[in-house]
């Protein structure tokens, strides 16, 4: 099965928040399932950038976010798994950055954390 590698707290707002966009500089003609491998690395000032993106994304004062403490997110692991319908430089979502490409992902599904080394792009992973 593909996976892809998504930096903290991104890939838990996949599975979590309703993030339905993960942006990209490339192109891919890739649908289907996708398992989302959170990656190792993620500082504080990322993973602060992060939640004040969430923040307005979701607009806050409507539903409000709670992420966990970054210590407390998995890295390094598989984390769930979603369905990629579509790559587009055009939605409407409030996930979706500017000349960005963006992967449409739908029915998030997260799963028990499972220690697996990621790659770049997307690559194969036997569960």
């Amino acid at each position: 099965m593909k996976a892809l590698s998504i930096r903290q707290p991104w890939a838990w707002l996949i599975l979590h928040a309703g993030k339905d966009i993960e942006n990209r500089t490339w192109h891919t003609n890739y649908t289907g399932p996708l398992l989302i491998h959170a990656s190792k690395g993620c500082t504080q000032r990322e993973y602060f950038e992060a939640a004040a993106f969430a923040k307005l994304a979701l607009d806050d004062s409507l539903r409000p976010l709670t992420l966990p403490p970054l210590k407390e997110l998995p890295r390094g692991a598989i984390v769930g798994q979603v369905e990629m319908v579509d790559c587009s430089r055009v939605t409407g979502s409030p996930w979706h950055m500017k000349d960005q490409w963006g992967f449409e992902l739908e029915n998030p599904v997260p799963m028990e954390p499972i220690p697996y080394k990621g790659q770049l792009g997307f690559f194969e992973v036997i569960l």
